[in-house]
C-alpha cells in the first residue's frame, strides 16, 4: 500500500508536467529524507560527532534523484514504501558519501555542496573521510536488513548490483579515471566511459534496484537498467553543460570548475549546443526502455526531460 498519492503525469506533454513532477519528487525526497533521519539518529556518546557529519552530508538538501527513482520504480511493481524508502535512502547515503570524499582538497577541492560549506570545512578533513566511510558502510547494511526485503536472495541481489555500481568496476573506478583525465584531452568514447562509471552507474542502479526490489522478470529488470543508464549519461551532460553556463548561485557549488581543471567533458567536445544534442537523443531512447510499462511510467517519462531541463 503507497503511503502517499503523487500526482499523476502525461507523457504527452512534458513540459507542462515539469511542477507536476516537481510535486512528485518533493513528496518523494521528504519521504526519503525522513527515512534516513530515522536511520541516522543522533547519539551522544563518542562517536557523537562523526553522526553529525554523516547527517550533516546526508539532511536537508539535494534533489534526492537516486532516491526518488529508486521508490518510483518499485512501485511500479507494488511494492511499498516502507521498503523502496530504504533502497532510497541507501543509496543516497552512499552518492553522500561520494560527494563528501569527492569535495576533498585530494580530490576536486570544493568549498561549497548544496550551498553549504563541505563537510571537511564544516568539520575537517579527518572527520569527513570518516563520516563518508561510515555511510558508505551504513548503505549496505540497510539493503542486508530484513526490513528491506523480507527474502533474502532479494537482499543479495540488492547489494550485488549496488556493489557492482559503486566500486572500481562503477563509480569509484569513474573517478579515478576522472582524476587521471586531467589535463589531457581524451576522446569522446573514453569520456563516454568515464561517466557511465563515476555518474551513470549509480543512477543506473536506482532505477535497477526498484525492479530488483519488485522481483521483476529480467526483461523488465533490463529494461529499467537502460533506461537508468541512459538517464545517467543525460544527466551527466546536462551537468557538463550547467557548469559552463550556470552561476555558483544556481549550482551550489563552484561553477566552472571543469574547464578550470582541463577536464575533458561533452561541452569541451562537443560545444554546448553538440551536448544539448546528444542529451536529448538519450532521453529519447530512455523514454522508449519504458515502452512495456505504458501510463505507469508517465512520471519516469517526465523525469528523463527534467534530468535535461533542471538548471542545478
Amino acid at each position: 500500500m503507497s503511503m502517499t498519492n503523487p500526482t499523476t503525469l502525461s507523457a504527452a506533454q512534458p513540459a507542462a508536467n515539469a511542477a507536476a513532477l516537481r510535486e512528485d519528487m518533493s513528496i518523494r525526497a521528504k519521504l526519503v529524507e525522513t527515512t534516513i533521519d530515522a536511520l541516522l539518529p543522533p547519539t551522544k556518546g563518542g562517536d557523537a560527532r562523526l553522526i553529525e557529519a554523516m547527517r550533516y552530508a546526508t539532511l536537508g538538501g539535494g534533489k534526492r534523484l537516486r532516491g526518488y527513482l529508486a521508490v518510483e520504480t518499485a512501485s511500479l511493481f507494488g511494492v511499498s514504501e516502507q521498503q523502496s524508502a530504504r533502497v532510497g535512502a541507501s543509496v543516497e547515503m552512499l552518492h553522500a558519501y561520494s560527494l563528501v570524499h569527492d569535495d576533498l582538497p585530494a580530490m576536486d577541492d570544493d568549498d561549497l555542496r548544496r550551498g553549504q560549506p563541505s563537510t571537511h570545512r564544516k568539520f575537517d578533513e579527518a572527520t569527513a573521510i570518516l563520516a563518508g566511510d561510515a555511510l558508505q558502510t551504513k548503505a549496505f547494511e540497510i539493503l542486508a536488513e530484513p526490513a528491506t526485503h523480507t527474502d533474502a536472495s532479494v537482499r543479495i541481489a540488492l547489494i550485488t548490483a549496488f556493489a557492482a555500481a559503486s566500486g572500481a568496476a562503477g563509480m569509484v573506478g569513474g573517478q579515478m579515471i576522472d582524476m587521471e583525465g586531467e589535463g589531457r584531452a581524451l576522446p569522446l568514447d573514453e569520456v563516454r566511459h568515464l561517466h557511465a562509471l563515476k555518474t551513470g552507474c549509480l543512477i543506473r542502479y536506482s532505477a535497477e534496484a526498484g525492479a530488483i526490489l519488485g522481483q521483476a522478470d529480467a526483461e523488465l529488470q533490463r529494461r529499467l537498467r537502460s533506461y537508468g543508464a541512459n538517464i545517467g549519461a543525460a544527466f551527466q551532460i546536462a551537468d557538463d553543460v550547467l557548469d559552463a553556463t550556470a552561476t555558483a548561485e544556481e549550482l551550489g557549488k563552484t561553477a566552472g570548475k571543469d574547464e578550470a581543471s582541463g577536464k575533458s567533458t561533452f561541452v569541451a567536445l562537443l560545444g554546448i549546443d553538440g551536448a544539448r544534442a546528444e542529451a536529448e537523443r538519450l532521453t529519447k531512447l530512455a523514454i522508449e526502455d519504458l515502452a512495456p510499462f505504458g501510463a505507469k511510467a508517465d512520471r519516469l517519462k517526465a523525469l528523463a526531460y527534467y534530468v535535461i531541463e533542471r538548471r542545478n
